[in-house]
């Protein structure tokens, strides 16, 4: 029994120096934004912030998929643009100027989780507070000490609404919920109002980093639209077109996927959110509509290409592509600074109601909501519908341009267009010099992705042996 203590002790011990060792020298990929852009970004923030003021943000909350299982976690977006940091339970303060704190002055205060080697052996290394310190360049404590923290209550607070969705770990007296409760005792009173169009301000016109980012997010995603049009057969299930994209995003270092993958087959296409995947078998004669993105470190590509699974467009699919096509086109056109949001929007509508009259699909402009219902641009960045101010286009802004028609099953039009859902979507760079296609790389026109289709695929060889 001592012989067996012993081991446990070394092999403890052993655990505890590599995770100390690990700390000293963590591992920052090459494509990391550093700290100095995050406190640019709360500098930013602190110009907009009147005197004697605090604004505080909250990490976003860990959340259960079921049972002792929760889903990958994925930070507060305004966080992590302020700090860089990753980690669940945290507090950010950004003070409009200097306070003392332990003897020192300091602009911004943030709390987050200590190391403690018992958590880091079973869910992996934390930052802990001298390594937040070092690594993201802030005045950092332990999320264990807000509960004694005085917050000057001379100081006007400003915060977004506090999370709601958020569980209670009665085991840890520093989770997000007790952090929420702490502050809720300490700020007597806080600003709701105004915090929020701050942050969607700032995040709304992006850095030469950010950019670098977003470029690489959406280069991979436009490379997976085009191995996917190099693979896609009859007889391939939907969930089989959504594994090689997002195969593809692993292969070329994306983490995640920015949302969940839209990939709809036939009449799942005139779904807006299909996230289902469900259909087993694509037939020869549906076009396959793909709505997905890749994420890397927090943004987002978001990427829309519809195709013919037999790799040649019907006339019906080729006509109601290429209006979609037209429309795009136009709306793009509009992406220019000092045009106003929805520009884009109301140039597409119009093309595709005219287009849709002339094919006989309606008979007046004005059923053309039924078939194109949605609007054709949000933001793009470290959201898929990214915060931003919707006024008038400012310089190096991107946003999407996504004009659509949907015919389903059952639709009050000749049956010939019935379960033709088409989506033509790419990020668009607005500049001072004019705009540009971020995602021009995968194909758009009906000449181009039918040119693709028939490349080889160095998937065609995949087999599966038979399962007895």
């Amino acid at each position: 029994m001592a012989a067996f203590r012993l081991c446990v002790l070394l092999v403890w011990a052993t655990i505890t120096a590599a995770t100390a060792q690990s700390r000293t020298t963590p591992e920052k990929p090459s494509d990391t934004l550093d700290k100095e852009f995050h406190r640019q970004r709360r500098e930013q923030l602190r110009k907009q912030l009147p005197a004697r003021s605090v604004a505080v943000f909250f990490t976003a909350p860990v959340r259960n998929r079921a049972n002792d299982v929760d889903f990958y976690y994925h930070p507060d977006p305004d966080f992590y643009y302020l700090t860089g940091y990753t980690e669940p339970n945290a507090v950010l303060l950004v003070f409009a100027e200097p306070q003392t704190v332990n003897g020192k002055k300091v602009t911004d205060l943030l709390f987050v989780q200590p190391n403690n080697a018992q958590e880091e052996l079973w869910n992996g290394k934390r930052l802990g507070v001298d390594g937040a310190a070092t690594t993201l360049g802030i005045a950092t404590q332990p999320n264990t000490s807000f509960q004694n923290y005085k917050l000057d209550e001379s100081l006007q607070v400003f915060i977004k609404p506090l999370p709601t969705d958020v569980r209670d770990n009665e085991r840890d007296e520093a989770d997000l919920y007790s952090l929420v409760e702490q502050f809720t005792g300490k700020a007597k009173s806080a600003n709701l109002t105004g915090l929020e169009q701050v942050m969607a301000q700032l995040r709304e016109q992006k850095t030469e980093e950010e950019l670098r980012l977003l470029r690489k997010a959406i280069t991979i995603s436009a490379q997976a639209q085009i191995e996917v049009m190099k693979a896609m057969k009859p007889g391939m299930s939907e969930m089989e077109v959504q594994g090689i994209h997002e195969f593809v995003y692993k292969k070329y270092g994306a983490q995640h996927v920015g949302y969940p993958s839209i990939v709809g087959a036939g009449n799942n296409g005139c779904v807006l959110h299909y996230i289902e995947s469900g259909k087993p078998s694509i037939t020869n004669n549906e076009l396959v509509l793909m709505d997905v993105g890749a994420e890397v470190k927090g943004y987002t590509a978001d990427v829309t290409r519809t195709i013919p699974a037999n790799g040649k467009f019907s006339p019906e699919q080729k006509a109601i592509y290429e209006l979609v096509l037209k429309a795009q086109d136009a709306a793009i056109e509009q992406c220019k600074v000092g045009n106003q949001f929805f520009a884009p929007g109301q140039v597409a509508q119009d093309v595709i109601a005219d287009g849709l009259v002339k094919l006989g699909v309606i008979k007046n402009k004005s059923e053309a909501r039924r078939y194109f219902p949605h609007g054709t641009s949000h933001y793009l960045g470290l959201d898929v519908h990214d915060a931003g101010s919707y006024g008038p286009f400012k310089p190096n802004t991107v946003i999407t341009v996504e004009p659509g028609i949907y015919i389903p099953d059952g639709s009050p039009c000749d049956k010939k267009w019935w379960g033709i859902g088409v989506r033509i979507e790419d990020d668009i760079l607005i500049t001072e010099k004019g705009w540009e296609n971020l995602s021009k790389l995968a194909p758009r026109t009906v000449a181009d992705i039918e040119k693709t289709m028939v490349q080889p695929s160095a998937l065609d060889d995949f087999t599966l042996p038979e399962i007895k």
